[in-house]
């Protein structure tokens, strides 16, 4: 058939040559059924398992308890990713799995096995909400392998890994939190006594120049003045009786010829005199007074003439009374004055002190003051977290819940059987309409007088049919008998390869075993 008669071939044409080339047909597709079937059966496959993981909110309100555990959780599942994928905790999954038992795997050491399950394993973050920064809500693990039983009990075992390590570092990060707060309230707890006796040191230390005494400081400073002032009122008073009484005992002497008992008077007032010469000067009016009155007595004994009787005045018992007490008058008021001098400028020093002192109690206290708030901001986490980590112990925190447990997988992840059923299919069909389009093009005869019409350009005058003989008729029946049993070779082919396809292999070994 040339080119030209194949590009203008029509729909019972292309009948006819499917019918006479059926065999280019019926054996690629039944072949391609065979091989269908024979990489469903036993192409290596990989079966997937995977589970869904939500993320519970907090049920607690966190009006009443606020979680002291991080909230970073894209950070914590990678975290607990991290600890699943670790080489002691996939070691235990293999032993405890009894995986990698195969032959094959035999003489595979422990690191390549580790390393390849980890490469299988896939663990994948879905959030929720909207927005840039929208939170993970759930997340999935997958594990991929050749065996169903062992991909759905990886899955599970890990997802109670990831639950468990979850409820695990939750609890861990509340109890840490608690124990370093502990540890922080302690510490500030020894500072606060520290500053407490330092403030109770420092008020012993300088106890009366404090400032809420500078009040009772100022009203016994006066109350001292007062008092020192009547008693230099009293000390002027004193001095005056001193003076009439010192002067009326000069006046009423007289010489006599017991001039022994003036002579005793002088010694007296010079006896005075030496005392005060030890507490004043030469200048002071009462050692002046003295003076004058000594020297007054001698110079009237001095003018007493020998044998000649003079009637002398002596110092009366009372005058000698009167002038010893107005003496310790004088001495206990000088003393009285000297000891409230003492005190004023003890009391004075006091007040001068106190604004010192009220700088140095307000600096301690300031310090006092923050640390005492610090402990009690210490303290009210410490039970802030202590409900936190309770909370986190009976599991009313933030917590992971298994949604979908992984269940046995009823068909292989790898290869896509569909996929496999339609390659195959379009494979085995196309590889027959090749097989005839290319026997078409080759073949030159001419089958049908309109094609020798179309080549020659002349009219056919006559046909002359197809004579068959008894042997032909033999061979048709023999030939439409195999295209029938080849057909229905097809079909089951097709039929099977179909069945495989939609049931699973896994599925159809269990149905062959019942």
């Amino acid at each position: 058939m040339t080119n030209e008669n194949i590009g203008m071939i029509k729909p019972d044409q292309l009948i006819e040559i499917a019918l006479r080339r059926r065999w280019f047909l019926i054996i690629p597709f039944c072949i391609a059924m065979i091989a269908g079937i024979g990489l469903a059966l036993f192409f290596p496959k990989s079966y997937e398992a995977s589970t869904l993981i939500l993320i519970e909110v907090q049920r607690v309100p966190t009006d009443y308890v606020r979680s002291i555990v991080s909230s970073d959780l894209d950070a914590r599942i990678n975290t607990i990713s991290q600890q699943i994928l670790s080489r002691t905790n996939l070691e235990k999954v293999i032993t405890r799995l009894n995986l990698f038992s195969d032959e094959k795997y035999k003489n595979m050491l422990l690191t390549d096995k580790i390393e390849i399950m980890r490469r299988k394993i896939q663990i994948s973050v879905t959030r929720g909400g909207g927005g840039h920064a929208r939170e993970p809500d759930s997340f999935t693990i997958t594990y991929s392998g050749k065996s169903p039983e062992d991909v759905m009990n990886v899955v599970n075992t890990l997802a109670s890994h990831f639950i468990d390590e979850n409820l695990k570092v939750r609890e861990e990060q509340a109890s840490g939190t608690s124990s370093f707060l502990e540890g922080e309230l302690f510490s500030m707890r020894k500072k606060l006594e520290e500053v407490e006796e330092t403030m109770k040191d420092y008020r012993r230390k300088f106890m009366g120049e404090l400032p809420e005494q500078l009040e009772s400081n100022l009203r016994i400073l006066d109350r001292l003045q007062e008092q020192q002032l009547d008693r230099q009122t009293r000390l002027s008073d004193a001095k005056n009786r001193l003076s009439i009484l010192t002067s009326n005992i000069a006046s009423s002497q007289v010489s006599a010829l017991g001039s022994s008992e003036g002579t005793t008077d002088i010694n007296q007032l010079n006896e005075q005199l030496n005392a005060l010469m030890t507490k004043y000067t030469d200048r002071h009016p009462d050692v002046i007074r003295l003076k004058k009155t000594i020297a007054s007595l001698k110079a009237r004994m001095d003018q007493a003439e020998g044998g000649e009787k003079v009637v002398a005045g002596t110092m009366s018992l009372a005058d000698r009374q009167a002038l010893l007490e107005i003496n310790q008058e004088l001495n206990s008021l000088k003393n009285e004055i000297s000891d409230l001098q003492s005190q004023i400028n003890q009391y004075k020093i006091r007040v001068e002190n106190t604004p010192k002192r009220e700088q140095e109690l307000m600096s301690l206290q300031r310090d006092y003051t923050n640390i005492q708030e610090s402990y009690s901001s210490l303290l009210r986490r410490k039970l802030e977290a202590e409900i936190a980590v309770n909370m986190e112990k009976k599991q009313q925190g933030e917590r992971f819940r298994i949604l979908d447990y992984a269940r046995l997988p009823e068909k292989p992840a790898s290869p896509d059987m569909r996929k496999l059923f339609i390659i195959v299919t379009v494979a085995g069909i196309g590889l027959g309409c090749g097989i005839i389009f290319l026997m078409e093009h080759l073949d030159t005869s001419f089958r049908q007088s309109s094609q020798i019409e179309s080549f020659l350009g002349i009219p056919v005058i006559a046909e002359i049919p197809s004579i068959q003989y008894p042997e032909d008729l033999s061979r048709d029946r023999v030939h439409q008998a195999a295209t029938i049993l080849f057909l229905v070779i097809s079909g089951l082919l097709f039929v099977a390869f179909l069945f495989v396809t939609m049931i699973g292999v896994e599925q159809l070994k269990r149905i062959m075993t019942i």
